[in-house]
Order: C-alpha cells, then structure tokens, then sequence
C-alpha cells in the first residue's frame, strides 16, 4: 500500500526478485513511479478497503508492506490484513517513533522513518557508544550496531564473541555488509553488528569501550 518513492522502489526491486507484486494507492497518477516495464498489478483505492485489497489479491498474499504517507493509514491497513485476511508478514511503515514503539508491542512490525534517519545521520557524525539496529517483537533480543576501541582493530570476530557473549550479525565495511568468519579479523573503520540480549546491552558497551581483555 502507497506508491510513493519508497513504494514503487519496494515493489520494482521485489518483481526484480521475481516475486509477484500488487500496489494500492488512492491517486492513479502515483503509478507513475513504477517503472514501464512493471508487471504487477494497480489497484486504485484505500488500502485498508477490503474490496481494494481483495482486488490486489489479498485472500493469496504471502506479505503486506504499508508504505503510505500516513501513520493512521498504515496502522490500518497493517491491522486489517493481518486480522481480517490473516497475513502473517506484515509491516507498517511509521513516521512517529512513539506510535512505532507502540504497534510493534502489539506485535505489527514497524519501521520508524524518522527516528531511523536521524539516528543513521547521528551514526556518521559522532561516535555513539551501542545503538540498536532492530529489537524482536518481545524486546528480548536487540541488533546493536557497535563502537569499539581501537586496541579491538586487529582482533578475530571470535574472541569479540567471546568478551562479550554476544553474537557479530555482520560487519559493514568500506559501506558494504561482511558475514565473518570464524577467523575474520576486525579492521580499521569496521562497524560491528551485534545480535545481543536487550539486558546485556550495557555490559557489552563498556566491554566494547575498553582494550580487550589480556588472555591469561
């Protein structure tokens, strides 16, 4: 739902995948956005209009992404098709970051626009310790995104791991994801994703924060 710019670029890279694709958006002219050669359907209407979204191909979805200009209209449309159609992967796309937080304890995946722009801009412009990259439905599990000291620049991933009982996710470097290795070591400017528990954030920052520990 919502052919804006992040809605046609959603749906032109999932056809791209080879998945089959239906927009929704209440302004014909939005279509315009897609590319000529898109394949999927056009569904002129409310995304949250069940008549709309059966339209779309609601009844034999696999997932639903609302990606319109509205906090409301979203939340909407999210809620009906999960309820209503029973399409378990959803997600809504949310401009303020409270309502996010919100709907994703009610168990609606949301990702919050604002708060995640301004947090990326922050990112590259001062050093900011741990933030959290996502956290599970139960706030249980976060993906941080790390600041380590330089003494760990030259360390394997493993003994990071190790330090800290945390897992690396990924390592983004020179602007590009890495899975490591058992042996990958870390390098100059890496920025390291940790899949941590949500409670253990603080022990890890002030692990991080330090030289690493000597091996006895």
């Amino acid at each position: 739902m919502g052919c804006g710019r992040v809605g046609a670029s959603l749906a032109e890279q999932l056809e791209d995948h080879g998945h089959s694709v239906a927009v929704v958006d209440q302004n014909p002219e939005a279509f315009r956005r897609l590319p000529a050669d898109f394949e999927g359907r056009r569904v002129t209407g409310l995304g949250f209009d069940r008549d709309a979204l059966a339209q779309a191909g609601i009844e034999d979805a696999y997932a639903f992404a609302a990606v319109s200009s509205g906090d409301n209209s979203n939340i909407i449309a999210a809620r009906v098709v999960r309820e209503t159609f029973g399409v378990q992967n959803v997600v809504a796309r949310i401009y303020d970051p409270r309502r996010a937080e919100v709907y994703q304890r009610l168990g609606i995946p949301t990702v919050a626009t604002v708060r995640w722009t301004a947090d990326q801009v922050l990112r590259r412009l001062l050093p900011m310790g741990v933030v959290s990259e996502y956290q599970d439905a139960s706030s249980t599990v976060s993906l941080v995104e790390c600041d380590l000291h330089t003494a760990w620049v030259g360390q394997e991933v493993t003994r990071l791991e190790h330090l800290t009982s945390a897992r690396v996710a990924y390592l983004t470097r020179r602007g590009r994801g890495l899975v490591p290795e058992s042996r990958t070591i870390v390098q100059e400017n890496d920025l390291v994703h940790l899949m941590v528990a949500t409670e253990r954030i603080g022990v890890v920052q002030r692990v991080l924060a330090a030289p690493p520990a000597k091996e006895e």
